[in-house]
């Protein structure tokens, strides 16, 4: 569903993941380029350890964080 003034865009935050976007999206990275998805949600990487950055691979997965570990 495209965004209206009805309808704004929804955000969703989550602790340890990615920055959910109910698409489509454009986003500015810090170096300029833009990035496009027509996708009706998106998963924008938060961590910058994604190989498809901006967009979320799941990579965040991978690494322990600190104080997380088993004992």
């Amino acid at each position: 569903m495209p965004n209206t003034p009805e309808r704004p865009c929804r955000i969703t935050l989550g602790d340890e993941g990615p920055l959910l976007v109910e698409g489509p999206v454009e986003v500015v990275c810090a170096d300029g380029r833009v990035a496009v998805s027509d996708r009706f949600a998106v998963a924008v990487c938060m961590c910058r350890r994604s190989r498809t950055y901006p967009w979320c691979d799941t990579s965040h997965r991978r690494r322990e964080r600190p104080g997380r570990g088993t004992d």
